[in-house]
């Protein structure tokens, strides 16, 4: 874990991120108070695809049919 304060993050902005992207926890803090973690975002497993859960979903003949105890409120 490397701590950082703001305006040595601020010199150094580049190689931090660089950090992170290792896989380094990184950081920032103010008056020696840890106020920001600076973390690589992960890419999505895989792309998505239209139509991939063609099948896999269902709705139910009376999905939008009135309940008949909510029609007294009609």
């Amino acid at each position: 874990m490397s701590k950082f304060n703001i305006a040595e993050a601020k010199a150094h902005f580049s190689e931090l991120v660089q950090k992170a992207m290792l896989g380094e926890e990184v950081i920032i803090a103010k008056d020696n108070k840890a106020v920001v973690k600076l973390v690589a975002l992960t890419p999505p497993q895989r792309s998505r695809k239209p139509g991939s859960a063609k099948g896999r979903i269902w709705m139910a003949p009376d999905f939008d049919a009135t309940p008949e105890d909510f029609k007294e409120y009609m």
